[in-house]
């Protein structure tokens, strides 16, 4: 006999009776550390996969994060270069200090996460 895991015995139970359950991984990312802020180069960043966001340091001591998610048709960015942050699916490009897109086919920025900085670790607020 398998082992089942409580999780999948819910998600399974819930199917039958209301469908789905959608565990929302990005809010229990809350409270937990995303990133070392030593990890952060200045004038780049990191894509943190894990979490869903991506963590920029355009000056030294000024951090962002941002949604993972581009904003064209919703492929995970895969990199932060040259001040950009890059997808791979479009080649769509944001600006690391504000989300903002600067090379297309994406038009909207990347949305901005809440967060703080505590002992030297950004947590998502």
């Amino acid at each position: 006999m398998s082992n089942v895991s409580r999780r999948n015995l819910i998600c399974a139970a819930s199917v039958g009776v209301v469908g789905p359950l959608v565990i929302d991984d990005a809010a229990s990312a809350a409270g937990r550390a995303v990133i070392a802020v030593a990890d952060v180069p200045v004038g780049g960043g990191v894509v943190v996969t894990r979490r869903g966001v991506v963590v920029t340091q355009p000056r030294r001591g000024r951090f962002r994060v941002f949604s993972a998610t581009c904003t064209h048709a919703g492929c995970t960015v895969a990199s932060v270069v040259a001040r950009r942050i890059n997808c791979p699916c479009h080649g769509s490009k944001f600006a690391i200090s504000d989300g903002s897109a600067v090379a297309g086919p994406a038009e909207a920025p990347l949305p901005q996460r809440s967060f703080k900085i505590r002992r030297g670790k950004l947590y998502l607020t």
